[in-house]
Parts: C-alpha cells; sequence; structure tokens
C-alpha cells in the first residue's frame, strides 16, 4: 500500500504523451480492440501497437508502470486523460 504522499508523488509523475498518443490510447480504451480503434483512426492496427509500446514506455520512465489495458485506464483516469462518463 501507498502512503498518501507516495500516491500522490506516483499520480504527479505523468509521461509526456504526444496530442496523437492521447488521441490513439483514448480511442483505443473505449473501443473493444486495437482493429477497431485502428479503423476509427484510418490507422493500421501496427501502428496503433506502436503507439500502446511507447506509451507504456513512457509510463515506465516514470514509474508508473501499465503492463495491462485496465492498468492504462487507470493512469488515464488518474491523469485526467480520460474520464469515466466516456467509457
Amino acid at each position: 500500500m501507498f502512503t498518501m504522499k507516495e500516491e500522490a508523488a506516483e499520480i504527479a509523475a505523468r509521461p509526456n504523451l504526444s496530442a496523437r498518443e492521447t488521441e490513439v490510447l483514448r480511442t483505443w480504451l473505449v473501443c473493444d480492440s486495437k482493429d477497431v480503434a485502428a479503423r476509427t483512426l484510418y490507422i493500421s492496427p501496427a501502428t496503433v501497437n506502436t503507439h500502446i509500446a511507447r506509451i507504456r514506455e513512457k509510463y515506465d520512465a516514470v514509474g508508473r508502470p501499465a503492463a495491462s489495458k485496465s492498468t492504462l485506464l487507470a493512469r488515464a483516469l488518474q491523469d485526467g486523460l480520460i474520464t469515466v462518463e466516456e467509457l
């Protein structure tokens, strides 16, 4: 368990996501799959995979690993990138 100070520090350590990375992340989080997200954004599934991999690397770099979709969703909610209402 985190102390309040540790939790605040973790949330404060936000990765510097590009606008496109944020768009891909948000789209993937509300879609059923990376294929659907790719079609929605008019890009290939491989491009979605590349963006998601880079996003995960950026979260790892700030000490907030996000290996699963559910963890990335939690990070996006914590960082204000998406709201529960949008899901």
